[in-house]
């Protein structure tokens, strides 16, 4: 069988993304390892190379399978009705996120079948009896659709990740030294944990796991990362820093094999406040940089968003990665409500942190979320084109074009000049140029966000 993984680029309307970092598709390497090598698959990622029809006419797959957030949901679609036209025999199918929390929007004639949860098992099954020319009712995790009649089934079982094969990444091999986040370049990416315990209202990600944190073992991160090329490497998990034994005893293995790499990942900023000794274990095999999502100044902001981490971890938690040399990508929210006051006291704070690197998202109610089922019926829009955490889908409370223009402000004044020079030399000086025209177009983007509510 031949099949075809598609990693679909971002909608032209969309902020950000595509534009400001480009990880592997990691979730379409694992889907790859799980039918490999009884089959003849490729990735193609849209995000770097534009050719569809010509890899359609080229391979002439048999299966055809696109992984979508919430703000692909347009894209893929299109996708699918382009891929029907060509070849009606084709058997299409669609996973990911959005497909596991909304099934009901890819429920239409050209997407045959949508996958959801984690998609591993479920794709293999599909394969298997797609190959025999099997019914593919019943398979768990799935959604069928002939003839406007709908077949569902309960989603897979937990999985044991240590039971996965590792992602096969030699399917993304001509794109590998394109995959990057702002300097760390070429970046590898590797999922060690799935799944969060914590209930904060903006994400849908613990829901997916019913609260629970599933993890793999030292040793199995550990032979994982021995296979890796790249020297920078990204930990696409929900939270790392979780599990303080096992990531503990993970520096350890990873101190006594030698493997010597520049490591990313996410932490939150309360786990970095209890736990210093595993982030100073952590520096000294690599760790470069941390996401920590600050996400406000004020308590109360945390508390509405339930996030269980105080002004006061925030503050701490960056102190601490400074002092043990540790980059902080820091990443704030920005609520609908906020007025010129709020802004300006957001980009007090920012200089008060001393921060060389800061990124604003306005609040979004994503479907799956607490947040989208309190305010869901306020939405001014529900393009999907837009839920790309810039364009706001809730009503501001200052006019739409004071919104953004108070948005570009704190975006290009929320970090001290001294500070965004400081980052700068962490780039290649060739890269500089055209780092400072991206940076250029993203602020010039920012004072026109407010047009685009008026088709």
């Amino acid at each position: 069988m031949k099949i075809l993984l598609i990693e679909p680029p971002k909608p032209e309307m969309a902020i950000g993304g595509d534009d400001v970092f480009i990880f592997e598709p990691l979730a379409l390497e694992y889907v790859a390892a799980g039918v490999l090598p009884e089959h003849d698959v490729r990735i193609l990622d849209l995000r770097l190379e534009d050719d569809l029809q010509g890899t359609l006419a080229a391979f002439n797959p048999d299966i055809v399978g696109i992984t979508a957030y919430t703000v692909h949901v347009n894209v893929v679609r299109n996708l699918f009705a382009q891929i029907k036209a060509w070849k009606k025999q084709v058997l299409t199918v669609v996973g990911g996120h959005h497909a596991t929390v909304m099934p009901a929007d890819f429920l239409s004639p050209p997407i045959d079948v949508t996958v959801v949860g984690e998609g591993t098992s479920a794709f293999r099954e599909i394969v298997a009896r797609f190959t025999k020319g099997a019914t593919l009712e019943g398979i768990q995790g799935t959604i069928l659709t002939q003839q406007n009649d709908v077949t569902r089934t309960e989603p897979q079982p937990t999985i044991e990740l240590d039971a996965v094969p590792f992602p096969a990444r030699s399917l993304t091999a001509k794109y590998r030294k394109r995959y990057y986040s702002d300097w760390m370049k070429p970046l590898a990416s590797i999922r060690t944990s799935k799944g969060c315990p914590y209930r904060c209202t903006f994400c849908a990600e613990w829901k997916l796991t019913g609260g629970r944190y599933f993890k793999r073992t030292p040793e199995s991160v550990l032979e994982e990362l021995a296979g890796i090329e790249e020297e920078c490497v990204f930990f696409a998990d929900d939270e790392s820093l979780i599990d303080v034994p096992r990531m503990t005893k993970l520096a350890r293995l990873l101190r006594e094999s030698g493997i010597r790499k520049r490591y990313f990942l996410y932490g939150r900023s309360d786990t970095i406040t209890r736990n210093v000794p595993l982030l100073k274990a952590w520096r000294e095999v690599g760790l470069e940089r941390v996401f920590v999502g600050i996400e406000f100044f004020r308590d109360e902001d945390l508390d509405f968003i339930r996030k269980r981490s105080t002004t006061e971890d925030n503050e701490k938690a960056i102190q601490i990665l400074a002092d043990l040399g540790i980059d902080v990508y820091a990443s704030f929210i920005i609520r609908p409500e906020f007025g010129r006051e709020d802004f300006a006291a957001l980009r007090r704070y920012c200089r008060h942190l001393e921060l060389d690197y800061a990124s604003f998202a306005v609040l979004t109610p994503l479907p799956g979320t607490d947040l989208m089922q309190d305010v869901g019926d306020q939405l001014i829009t529900r393009n999907y084109d837009c839920f790309d955490f810039i364009h706001t889908l809730l009503p501001t409370r200052l006019p739409l074009k004071e919104f953004y223009s108070e948005y570009h402000d704190l975006y290009k004044h929320g970090v001290a000049p001294s500070r965004q020079l400081s980052l700068l030399r962490k780039y290649p000086v060739r890269e500089v140029p055209g780092l400072l025209a991206k940076g250029r177009r993203f602020y010039n983007r920012l004072k026109t966000v407010h047009l685009d509510y008026e088709n």
